[in-house]
């Protein structure tokens, strides 16, 4: 027995005991493997670092860690669009467009109003034609007492309502904001091509099929045709534009 715990009888031959290495050597892998990756070496040896930000080979990240974003993207915060999909944040989610239908639909008038529907306008013209109406056939029917009746009578009658009856719209419509009483009481307005103020050529323009009843019986027929046209071409037109608004330049009946 030799100092340092050695014994040639032992080990006759000089070697190391089985599995060892002699000091200061590595331990030799058998051909074709490696040191696990990522793990330091049984002797000191340092294994290489990882570069920032990864993980070791056959580690797994931290289950409960969250992911961070990319550079130059925002972090989303639950904004979900109509499907359930979450946008990134600062995205407005997709809206289906109001009430179904296509873009352009009902669009919104000058200064954001909306357009006066065709009920509403009919009412409003009823009653201006009541308004305008009953007082004039007050007048006529004594002017045509007053000339005995007959047929010369009764087309200066026609004559005489229908001019009053077409410039209360012209002057209600052009002095009064592009109000008439009737439009005024079921809150509606109407205004000239471009949404500048009506005057007194485009409001008689779309009051035309009102002036068509001067003409005398026939004048008559043309009118109720045209008002049914009229009616007809306001239901079809997504900015509820009749074909007499179309005659002024583009005039428009909007709420408000």
């Amino acid at each position: 027995m030799t100092s340092g715990g050695y014994d040639p009888n032992q080990y006759p031959q000089g070697g190391q005991p089985y599995g060892q290495q002699p000091y200061g050597q590595q331990p030799q892998q058998p051909y074709g493997q490696q040191q696990p990756y990522g793990q330091s070496d049984p002797y000191g040896q340092q294994q290489p670092q990882q570069p920032y930000g990864q993980q070791p080979y056959g580690q797994q990240s931290d289950p409960y860690a969250q992911q961070q974003p990319q550079f130059g993207q925002q972090p989303s915060f639950g904004q979900q669009d109509a499907y359930g999909q979450q946008q990134p944040y600062g995205q407005q989610p997709y809206q289906p467009y109001p009430g179904g239908g296509q873009p352009g639909y009902g669009a919104p008038g000058f200064g954001g109003s909306q357009p006066g529907d065709l009920w509403v306008r009919f009412g409003a013209r009823v009653i201006d034609y009541l308004i305008a109406g009953i007082p004039t056939g007050i007048v006529v029917g004594i002017l045509e007492a007053a000339m005995g009746g007959g047929i010369s009578a009764s087309i200066l009658g026609s004559v005489i309502s229908a001019a009053i009856i077409t410039a209360y719209f012209v002057l209600m419509e052009t002095q009064n904001n592009g109000q008439t009483l009737g439009k005024k009481l079921l809150g509606l307005r109407v205004i000239g091509p471009g949404g500048a103020p009506l005057d007194v050529a485009t409001s008689l323009k779309r009051n035309i099929f009102v002036a068509a009843d001067i003409v005398y019986c026939l004048g008559n027929l043309v009118s109720i045709g045209l008002m049914i046209w009229a009616a007809i071409s306001i239901e079809q037109d997504p900015n509820k534009q009749g074909w007499h608004d179309k005659f002024a330049g583009g005039t428009q009946v909007l709420k408000g």
